[in-house]
């Protein structure tokens, strides 16, 4: 054999001899190598879990804030037709009680002013009489009828 052959056999086997060793220390790098990969990818689907997780979370947060801010809207419209009932009735009622003090003024002023009116009419109509019977009952017949109503003022009385 000559060099040329023995130095192709010599490479075979030192390729032989190489490749197994190499082999292990290649498919043991790969496997390094996948199993880093796996943990990435293990991590990255929990961080995923996670972030879905937290996004749900914060959805049902957003919707209830959502609906405590309906409710609140729905509480304050309540409350606010409630006062303006209550101050329409309060007005209402504050009304009527100006209305029947007006009222109670009104019958006061209209019973002075009869009273007054009957006062005066007395006093004139007195005034008219004693000036009437002055000037008519002078004299004897005057003295009679004063007579006669003393008289009859116990009777009276």
């Amino acid at each position: 054999m000559d060099s040329t052959a023995w130095t192709a056999v010599a490479f075979v086997l030192f390729v032989i001899a190489v490749f197994k060793p190499a082999k292990n220390a290649i498919l043991s790098g790969l496997d390094a190598r996948i199993d880093e990969i796996r943990l990435q990818v293990e991590e990255a689907q929990q961080l995923r879990e996670e972030a879905q997780a937290l996004l749900a979370n914060y959805q049902r947060q957003q919707r209830e804030a959502l609906k405590e801010a309906e409710d609140i809207v729905t509480r304050a419209e309540e409350d606010a037709s409630r006062l303006r009932k209550k101050a329409k009735n309060d007005l209402d009622d504050a009304i009527k009680r100006q209305e029947a003090l007006a009222r109670e003024k009104i019958a006061q002023a209209e019973a002075t002013a009869i009273a007054r009116v009957q006062e005066t009419t007395v006093d004139l109509a007195v005034s008219a009489t004693e000036k009437i019977l002055t000037d008519r009952l002078t004299g004897k017949a005057g003295k009679d009828l004063v007579n006669t109503a003393i008289g009859d003022l116990p009777n009276k009385i």
